[in-house]
């Protein structure tokens, strides 16, 4: 079974425009996971110019109230991330290496040069119980030593897919397809996650090629289709993707 996690910062960022609580973040993942979606993603920034620490627990208790669904966390291990998600006990955590004045993510980790540093912070989310994922790009020369800091996931960083898909698909997916040879040669006990710019045109696609993936994380798309479709044809449309897979 695929999961469809919703990245709700879209939603928070026009919440925040106004300086009010519209749309109500709360009731937007009250709708999201009553209309089938299986979890829920915020990436709290430094600057908060979407969703917001104080997010977080109220989103949780929001998730908590739905069998099977689940809390995902992102964002850059700084010490005070590290410190409020272990408080928090999301059901993942995502990380990601974003700088602080980051746009989006827009590459993944270099684990070569990071080995120390990712080993210390997934070991300390794992030994509270919160699983771990690590942003990737779609780029073998990162992975050197994957094997050695052993993340629960990687999230595949499907940006490059995506923008490549419509000129020639096979081209676009085959860097993913080598990833996922890598993991299965290297590090049979990591999963696979995928997400960034995946969307009604090239989901079924992605996902007919790479099966294994556990789960998608979605927001940009999503919301931009609620404003056509609304929010629970939307959800229905990526589910019923999701479900042939």
């Amino acid at each position: 079974m695929i999961n469809l996690s919703v990245n709700v910062n879209k939603f928070a960022l026009l919440r925040n425009s106004r300086g009010t609580n519209i749309p109500d973040l709360e009731n937007i993942c009250n709708q999201i996971l009553n209309y089938g979606a299986n979890g829920i993603t915020v990436h709290p920034r430094p600057d908060e110019r979407h969703s917001k620490i104080s997010d977080l627990l109220p989103v949780k208790k929001i998730v908590t109230k739905y069998k099977d669904a689940e809390f995902n966390i992102e964002g850059y291990p700084s010490e005070s991330f590290v410190k409020k998600v272990i408080e928090i006990q999301p059901d993942q955590v995502t990380l990601v290496p974003d700088p602080p004045d980051a746009l989006t993510s827009s590459f993944g980790w270099d684990c070569a040069t990071n080995r120390e540093f990712l080993y210390d912070i997934v070991k300390s989310f794992q030994n509270n119980n919160i699983r771990v994922s690590l942003f990737i790009s779609p780029s073998l020369n990162t992975l050197e030593n994957l094997e050695h800091i052993l993340p629960d996931r990687i999230e595949l960083y499907t940006f490059d897919f995506a923008h490549n898909f419509r000129s020639n698909k096979e081209e676009a997916i085959s860097p993913y397809l080598k990833i996922v040879d890598f993991i299965d040669e290297h590090c049979p006990a990591i999963d696979l996650n995928a997400g960034h710019d995946l969307n009604l045109d090239n989901l079924s696609f992605f996902l007919s090629k790479i099966p294994s993936i556990k789960e998608v994380s979605i927001g940009h798309a999503i919301v931009c289709d609620a404003l056509d479709l609304g929010i629970e044809k939307t959800i229905k449309k990526y589910l019923e993707i999701i479900s042939k897979k």
